[in-house]
């Protein structure tokens, strides 16, 4: 198994479990265990948690579950032939079966280069401790990008008593993830707590001294900060599939069953392109690649199980807790909004009678329930999904 994710970790505790005998290796390139990546943006920079207190493969780690663990192996080829993979050190490791779980990377501006002076990319707990370290040195924060990572790290500056402006250059803040209802809520609770969102700004260039940074928007604004955080969408590292001769596509391209061109290889998580319900699709969040690593790892051991899922995401910013579940429609299907009380919000994608989607903030019970009417295929009663006093489970209960 090549990486430290979710998809990594859960491919080989599933393979291990599948076949007791087998020797199950995991590498990866950074030096500690595995650890869970969604608090790098809101704990750990709050200094609340701390990467280690939350490892993928629970308490005890993945020895725990009799999976090797080899640190600081960067995978720089394989060699099909031979089916061995070899390390930046120069040692080798033979296999009979191989799960890529390769991950994503942080997508670069270059006017914002990685290493660059008060320059700060968050996708490594190394990445999260120096921007920790760097925020309890500030007063002004600079966000470029208007996605999730961008405004959790937006709110978790907040919390700390910095002042945060956030740069976008779509029209909204979360045009990819939710709708225009739903980004209206979360943006008010951004300016209730002071920060300064600009939507509609491309960045032009920037410049570092030895007391602040300096952003000039394209349309020649100038704003300076202590530092900038860049949360401009990530990648899928497939660098090494692809010089295997892998079939790659802006991803790892794999079957329903998680195997790649080579049927010894098999991929899954953020790298990976994969039939979908309108098409090949990657998805990009901790419930498809926990999921998809799993079934990759128990069919890697020998398994022939297809990869089914209906995807879903959270995210924590203030007090609202932001999460939506399932298959949005390629076009915008018709849309039902369910009216909830306070900041609470919750909203329905209906197509052929059925629930595809569901986005909610502060409605985690009715979303679990969401969920269900998705993988069942329920017919809807559209009404009654609309009205807040007719409890959602009462839609599961009436198919019973």
């Amino acid at each position: 198994m090549i990486g430290g994710g979710p998809a990594g970790v859960f491919a080989a505790i599933e393979a291990k479990r599948a076949d007791a005998n087998a020797q199950v290796l995991l590498l990866t390139d950074e030096a500690c265990e595995p650890y869970e990546k969604p608090p790098l943006s809101k704990t750990v920079l709050t200094g609340k948690a701390l990467p280690e207190q939350a490892l993928v493969a629970g308490q005890g780690g993945l020895v725990a579950h009799n999976v090797v663990l080899e640190q600081t192996a960067l995978c720089t080829a394989i060699n099909r032939i031979k089916r061995e993979v070899v390390t930046a050190s120069g040692h080798s490791h033979c296999y009979d079966a191989l799960v890529l779980a390769t991950g994503s990377l942080v997508r670069e501006l270059p006017q914002l280069p990685p290493g660059a002076p008060r320059v700060h990319y968050l996708r490594t707990e190394a990445d999260a401790r120096a921007l920790a370290s760097a925020l309890r040195q500030s007063r002004q924060l600079i966000v470029v990008g208007g996605g999730l990572i961008g405004l959790e790290a937006a709110a978790s500056a907040t919390e700390l008593g910095i002042k945060a402006t956030v740069l976008e250059i779509a029209p909204r803040i979360l045009g990819r993830v939710c709708d225009e209802e739903t980004s209206t809520i979360i943006a008010d609770e951004h300016r209730r707590h002071g920060v300064n969102l600009r939507t509609g700004t491309a960045i032009g260039r920037a410049q570092a001294n030895t007391s602040d940074i300096t952003v000039t928007a394209a349309s020649g604004e100038t704003l300076a900060a202590d530092l900038v955080v860049v949360g401009a969408g990530v990648k899928p590292n497939d660098a090494l599939a692809t010089a295997a001769g892998l079939a790659t596509d802006n991803g790892i391209i794999v079957d329903a069953y998680c195997r790649t061109s080579d049927p010894a290889i098999f991929a899954a998580g953020d790298a990976v392109q994969f039939p979908g319900p309108h098409g090949s699709v990657r998805l990009e969040n901790w419930r498809h690649a926990l999921d998809q690593g799993a079934v990759a790892g128990r069919n890697a051991a020998g398994g022939t199980e297809i990869y089914r899922t209906v995807p879903s995401f959270w995210s924590e910013q203030y007090d609202l807790y932001i999460q939506g579940v399932g298959w949005p429609q390629p076009a915008p299907g018709e849309r039902i909004r369910r009216p909830l009380k306070g900041k609470s919000s919750l909203t329905f994608e209906i197509a052929a009678g059925v629930l595809v989607y569901a986005m909610g903030i502060n409605a985690q019970r009715d979303l679990a329930v969401a969920r269900r009417l998705i993988e069942r295929r329920v017919p809807i009663d559209k009404a009654a999904l609309a009205d807040p006093d007719r409890p959602l489970a009462s839609l599961l209960k009436a198919t019973t």
